[in-house]
This record gives structure tokens, C-alpha cells and sequence, in this order.
């Protein structure tokens, strides 16, 4: 089979599913301009997802938009820098059960089922390329370089997206669909940004120039996977020497990612109680994510790979010589520093929910856990709804919130691995388009209902019904 062959198939499939159906909803009015049903900002995976489930639920009056040049939406191909995916090839995510829609029938048609049983994981960048594929065959309506400024509320009950180039939508819903980094801010220890120019140190998530560290002495401050992501990745890219820093005496080597897709977990911790979410998410944050073995063995085989266990950063110094890091076990000088240190989040770190973000409820407004179960990352993440919708901490606030969605990190600790990862996207999707599908309707119930209490159009044809009927 080709891949043309295939796209064919594709086709067919969503006539058979009546993919493309009329629009149940009416068009909203406003005079400022045309009204989007819905405005999803994001066009990467969770992004393109969640406007095929829309566009299945026959709401089709939808815009993605994306700040990044078209096919470069997301980390894929730009700051990520693994060789494959994490993630068990056998996964499947933004299909939505159509087979010819995964990942891994699209592979066979190019390679066949022999190609598929030759990889271990998906590589990356052919993973990219089947999201650049799903989004053109089903023509998904995407418009990129539109960076979003600024939510507000607009009359009518609406929103108004205001977007850096001056342009300005409307929508009826939002869905934030802004991958790991969209619920706060990628995280920079501030001993690195007080004592480091920034021409000498990046974050992981970072466009890096490794061609100009060529021969060049780097340290990485962090001991997760994307560090050893980005250890191998700058060896390979001619870097003379990489040491990795971790706090820890020893790497971590459970994923607890593995057990949650094997138990059921995933698509059932919505279901848990708060207590219980809370206590398994301040230990998903405890454990950390390990590198995976074929990342970890690339780095160690490196000429120039240097591990550090249990050597937490203490200071930081720079000069004309470059950056002096100091360590419990002493002192090394680098040219350049890549940080894998994590991310915050927190609604407040984000400039386009500056007219939200005070009134959205947290964790720590919903639960106080005992002193030795607290942690201020977990009280940060806004508590959702079951559909990600945020909610207010003061119910007279939760009108000002209604139509706003976050399909990103910041569902964690409320919905557990849904948006924040690729081995939840199978179960959350459908989760957030039915949440979604359901507000629209419901904001229109009245309207509704009265239409059908009215409802008198005849459907069956009497003609004839003067004819002699018997006894």
C-alpha cells in the first residue's frame, strides 16, 4: 500500500462514520465581527485532537490557532530533542478508534506491517510528520502565527482573543490546548538568571545553537529524561564534553507512567477521590520520570559523557572564563549550561488569563492535605472540572469562567494523565469535546427545548388516509 492508497482509505472511513455532518448549532451574532463556536489555541496533538472531536460532534464553526510557522506546532520539531517517543509504539491517542487514523496504520502504509514490528518506540520526527498528515487529511482548520495576547469577556456572554498581531476573535468556547508549558512557565532556578548572563545558559525547552558549542564543555543541571535527552543529543551534535548534574545519590528507575497505563488507571483517575488524587500526584512528582534505556545508554557511550550523582548545584559564578558551578564534591568551569529543571504551574504565570487567572480555584482552596503530605507544586494547579473546565473559587465568579477550557498540563492533578501526555489523550479527548459539546448545548436549552415543545413538522404521509379502513 501507498500512502495515497491509504488516504483513500482514510476517506472512505469518515464517509462511512458521516464525518462532516450539518452543524446542529446556529450561528452566534456580534457586531464587532464573526463568532467562533469555538477557539482552540494550540494546533500541536492535544490541539488537532480535540478539533477532529469537535468536527465529529458536528461543530465545525471552530478556529485552531497556533503562534509557531505551520508543521512546527508543538516540541516535536523544534526543542525536543529525543531520538523516539517515551511512549509504548502500541499506544494510540488522537484517533478516536478509527484504525486508519493511528499512527501506526499510517506507518504501514509507507512501510509496511514489517516495518512496524522493526521499531522499538516512534521517532520523533516521524511522529511529527504524522500530525502534519492527520491535520491535512482531515483538513482541520489551523491558522498559524497568531500568538494569543489576551482573553477578555466580550457582550453577549462571549470572548474576545486578542492576538499579538493586532487582529482580534470572537468564540463562544476557549480551549487552551498549550502542551507541558501552558498552565504556568518552564522553571530557571534563580541562582542561574541573578548570576548568568542568558547568552550562557537555555532550558531544556529552548531553541539551542549546538553547532556554536561544538568542542565546547556543557553542564546540565537536572537528572530527568530530558536531560539525558539533551546530553546525547549535544554529543552527537559535536559538543566536546556534556556532564550531567543530579541532586540524587541515584537515578530513578521505576517510570510510574508504565503502571498507569497498565492498570487501568489512566482513564479511570478522574473518578478517585481528592484525597487520593492529591497523595498519588505528590508522589508522581517525587519520583520523577527516569530516561529511558536506549537515551541513557546513547549518553553513556558518548566520548565526553560525565555523570554526577549526588551533586546538587550550590552556587553559580560567572566570569570571562565562563560559568564556575559549585558542588559538594567541588568546583567545575563550563562554557554553557542547559537546564532540565521542570516547569511551574500556576494560572497567574500566564499573561493571556491576567483578567481570569485571580478568581481560579486552586488545589489548595479545595483540600488541605496533612503538613507532611503538602506540596506547593500540586496546591498551585488549578482544580478543574470533569470536562477541564476552570472553576471559580467564589461560586458568584464561576459565570466570568464558563466557556474556558484548559486542555494542558494544568488538568494533572484533577484528571490526572490526560492532556499533560500522550498516554492520556486517548481517554481525555472525548472527555473534553463531550464537556465542551455539552456547554453549547446547554447554554441554548431554553431556546431548545421551546423549539420542540413546537416542533410540528410532519413526517409521516397521510395521503390516502380517507381510505376505507376495516372494522
Amino acid at each position: 500500500m501507498t500512502l495515497e492508497l491509504h488516504n483513500a482509505r482514510v476517506r472512505h472511513d469518515l464517509q462511512c462514520l458521516n464525518y462532516g455532518g450539518p452543524d446542529w448549532l446556529p450561528p452566534a451574532r456580534h457586531a464587532d465581527g464573526h463568532v467562533y463556536d469555538v477557539v482552540i489555541v494550540g494546533g500541536g496533538q492535544s490541539g488537532l485532537g480535540a478539533a477532529f472531536g469537535l468536527l465529529r460532534e458536528r461543530v465545525s464553526n471552530i478556529l485552531v490557532i497556533d503562534e509557531n510557522p505551520a508543521g512546527f506546532e508543538g516540541p516535536w520539531d523544534t526543542y525536543a530533542r529525543m531520538v523516539t517517543l517515551r511512549t509504548p509504539k502500541q499506544l494510540t491517542a488522537i484517533d478516536y478508534g478509527v484504525p486508519s487514523l493511528t499512527f501506526r496504520a499510517y506507518w504501514e502504509a509507507m512501510h509496511g506491517s514489517d516495518g512496524w514490528d522493526a521499531i522499538d518506540k516512534i521517532p520523533r520526527r516521524d511522529w511529527m510528520d504524522y500530525l502534519r498528515w492527520y491535520r491535512d487529511i482531515l483538513g482541520l482548520p489551523v491558522r498559524n502565527e497568531a500568538r494569543l495576547d489576551l482573553i477578555e469577556r466580550a457582550d453577549g456572554g462571549l470572548f474576545r482573543l486578542r492576538l499579538a498581531d493586532g487582529d482580534m476573535l470572537l468564540a463562544r468556547k476557549i480551549v487552551l490546548a498549550t502542551g507541558i508549558q501552558g498552565g504556568g512557565q518552564w522553571h530557571t532556578p534563580a541562582m542561574i538568571v541573578d548570576a548568568v548572563p542568558k547568552s550562557r545558559y537555555a532550558h531544556t525547552s529552548e531553541m539551542i545553537d549546538f553547532g556554536a558549542l561544538r568542542g565546547k564543555k556543557v553542564g546540565i543541571l537536572g537528572g530527568g529524561a530530558s536531560a539525558f535527552d539533551n546530553a546525547q543529543f549535544a554529543l552527537g551534535a559535536g559538543v566536546g564534553e556534556v556532564h550531567v548534574f543530579v541532586r540524587r545519590a541515584s537515578l530513578p528507575t521505576v517510570n510510574p507512567i508504565r503502571f498507569m497505563e497498565a492498570s487501568g488507571l489512566i482513564p479511570r483517575f478522574p473518578a478517585l477521590p481528592d484525597p487520593v488524587k492529591y497523595r498519588m500526584m505528590v508522589s508522581f512528582f517525587d519520583r520523577n520520570q527516569p530516561p529511558t534505556n536506549d537515551t541513557f545508554q546513547r549518553a553513556l557511550a558518548s566520548p565526553g559523557f560525565e555523570l554526577h550523582l549526588g551533586s546538587p548545584w550550590l552556587n553559580v559564578e560567572a566570569s570571562d572564563g565562563g560559568v564556575t558551578v559549585t558542588t559538594p564534591k567541588g568546583l567545575q568551569t563550563f562554557d554553557y549550561l542547559i537546564l532540565s529543571t521542570g516547569l511551574v504551574t500556576d494560572p497567574e504565570l500566564r499573561p493571556e488569563l491576567r483578567q481570569f487567572a485571580g478568581k481560579i480555584a486552586r488545589w489548595s482552596d479545595r483540600i488541605s492535605a496533612p503538613a507532611s503530605e503538602r506540596n506547593a507544586l500540586v496546591d498551585d494547579h488549578p482544580y478543574l472540572g470533569p470536562a477541564f473546565q476552570f472553576l471559580a473559587k467564589d461560586p458568584q465568579d464561576q459565570a466570568t469562567l464558563h466557556g474556558l477550557f484548559a486542555f494542558n498540563y494544568s488538568g494533572l492533578i484533577s484528571l490526572g494523565l490526560s492532556a499533560s501526555a500522550l498516554s492520556g489523550l486517548k481517554q481525555a479527548l472525548p472527555r473534553l469535546v463531550a464537556g465542551v459539546c455539552d456547554q453549547l448545548f446547554l447554554d441554548r436549552q431554553d431556546e431548545v427545548v421551546s423549539a420542540y415543545l413546537a416542533y410540528d413538522e410532519p413526517e409521516f404521509n397521510a395521503c390516502g388516509q380517507n381510505a376505507q379502513v376495516a372494522a
